[in-house]
C-alpha cells in the first residue's frame, strides 16, 4: 500500500551554510565595524539554532536581518524560525533563533483533522512528530500532499514529505 510522511525538518547543512555568510557580511560590513555585533552558531543537546549578540538594539535587529536573509535565500522556510526574546546583558543585547524539530502534538491533531475532514480516500496515523498518510491510489497520496502544502499556511506549520513508497 503507498505511504508518505509528513514531518517538519530543517535542512541543517543549509543552515551551517547561511549562517557562515551571515558571519561573513557582518564581520566585512562597514556600519557593524567596531560596535561588537556577531552571531555565533549553538548546537546543543537543548538548543540548536544561531546567537546574535550586538551592543544596541537596532544593530541587532540589522544582524538578524541579514541572517534571515541568508536563510531564506538557502530554501530554509521562515516558519521554521523560533524567534526569542531580546534580552540585555550587561551591555550587550542578545537573542536567539532557534529553529523548530518536529511537528508539535497539537498541529498533528490538526493536521490529521484536515486529512480526514478532506474526503479524500487516505488513512493518517499519527507516528510521534510525523503523520503517516497511506492509501490504495498513488493519486489519492499526490492529492492530498496538494491540498497540505495548500494549506500549511493557514495551519501554520513547516511541512515537509518523506518516505514515498509504492
Amino acid at each position: 500500500m503507498p505511504s508518505f510522511d509528513i514531518v517538519s525538518k530543517v535542512n541543517l547543512p543549509e543552515v551551517d551554510n547561511a549562517f557562515q555568510q551571515a558571519k561573513k557580511e557582518i564581520d566585512q560590513r562597514y556600519d557593524f565595524k567596531g560596535t561588537d555585533t556577531g552571531v555565533e552558531r549553538v548546537v546543543n543537546e537543548k538548543e540548536n539554532g544561531i546567537k546574535l549578540k550586538s551592543s544596541t538594539e537596532q544593530r541587532l535587529e540589522a544582524a538578524r536581518g541579514i541572517v534571515v536573509e541568508k536563510l531564506a535565500k538557502r530554501g530554509i522556510s521562515m516558519r521554521a524560525i523560533v524567534y526569542g526574546k531580546i534580552e540585555q546583558s550587561g551591555k550587550f543585547h542578545l537573542q536567539l533563533l532557534t529553529f523548530q524539530a518536529g511537528l508539535k502534538p497539537e498541529k498533528v491533531k490538526e493536521l490529521v483533522k484536515f486529512i480526514k475532514d478532506s474526503k479524500i480516500k487516505v488513512q493518517a496515523a499519527i507516528q510521534g512528530d510525523a503523520v503517516r498518510v497511506s492509501s490504495k491510489s498513488r493519486d489519492e497520496l499526490q492529492e492530498t500532499m496538494k491540498a497540505v502544502r495548500a494549506n500549511a499556511d493557514k495551519m501554520e506549520i513547516d511541512i515537509g514529505f518523506e518516505n514515498f513508497r509504492d
